[in-house]
């Protein structure tokens, strides 16, 4: 038996059969300094209760997958130092030596769907990064979309990315790009991108039909539903596009490299907008999360057969 530790919330929602959201703990311990990381896993946490759901990240502490936190683990996570940042290759080794480990979007994926969790809401999942075509660098989150079965909300792919081949990654592994309400794929800070979404979803009922067609065909794997950040909280990406190109260049020059570039890009971002960034990454993962609530109860509400 895979070794879950329940929160006394999760467990509770569980016995009565209330709709439950999966988080990711990475963007508590990998995405902004304390205590701003502590008060916002609280605000999005309860953003999901408010919207009817109970929440659960899901983080990795003393050689257990923690399936939600108390107040006192999520203060703990938030303040760690040296936590490992999990995706499908680190898991197993995290929990057999006892690290404690923040999830990727893959690791939660893996751990929602050992939990039963059918959703998860995040800000953005990672993808192929630019100048993959020579290093090779192609985030695990794409290959895990296409074989864990659970439904993810994202404001689409990181902005840092390489979106276009991102996009053809996932057809390739056929995992549904959905985008909600609208035609154009959503990229992360900004609403829109000059990509067409492959899909198009307008209702939270709908989304779930098709999570739940998608088990009925046997068909492996998930499916990305991507959530455009609020009008009012964008970056426009002529805005973004520069200060892109020029963390990248940052970056390379620096040998920065693997696991780091992500922390890395993120950070300069933030520096070069004069903190826009994390606004607007707030104000997404806080959207996802509602967006992720709703589609939780749409799921109860939908026939498992």
């Amino acid at each position: 038996m895979p070794p879950l530790s329940f929160s006394a919330e999760v467990t509770e929602a569980r016995s009565a059969g209330r709709p439950i959201v999966a988080l990711e703990s990475t963007i508590i311990t990998h995405g902004m300094p304390w205590p701003q990381n502590f008060e916002m896993a609280q605000t999005v946490e309860q953003d999901i209760r408010d919207a009817g759901a109970i929440p659960a990240t899901i983080a990795v502490m003393g050689g257990r997958i923690h399936i939600g936190l108390s107040k006192q683990e999520l203060t703990e996570l938030a303040q760690a130092r040296n936590v490992m940042k999990l995706s499908r290759a680190d898991l197993a080794v995290a929990l057999a030596t006892g690290r404690t480990g923040a999830t990727t979007v893959a690791a939660t994926m893996i751990c929602a769907a050992l939990a039963g969790i059918e959703v998860f809401a995040t800000g953005g999942i990672g993808g192929v990064h630019r100048g993959a075509e020579t290093s090779f660098d192609i985030s695990a989150d794409l290959h895990e979309l296409a074989q864990t079965p659970v439904t993810v909300v994202a404001a689409g792919a990181k902005a840092i990315l390489d979106l276009p081949k991102t996009l053809e990654v996932l057809e390739t592994l056929g995992v549904p790009v959905i985008a909600y309400g609208q035609d154009m794929l959503p990229a992360f800070w900004s609403q829109g991108s000059d990509l067409r979404a492959p899909l198009r979803l307008d209702s939270t009922a709908e989304i779930a039909a098709s999570h739940r067609m998608r088990a009925r065909l046997g068909l492996p794997g998930g499916q990305l539903i991507a959530n455009p950040i609020p009008a009012q909280a964008e970056i426009p990406a002529d805005r973004l596009a520069p200060l892109i190109a020029q963390a990248l260049a940052e970056a390379e020059a620096q040998g920065v490299g693997a696991k780091d570039v992500t922390p890395f890009l993120l950070a300069r971002i933030f520096e070069l907008t004069g903190g826009a960034s994390l606004t607007a990454n707030l104000a997404l993962v806080r959207n996802n999360a509602r967006l992720g609530a709703e589609i939780a109860i749409a799921l109860a509400k939908a026939p498992l057969a």
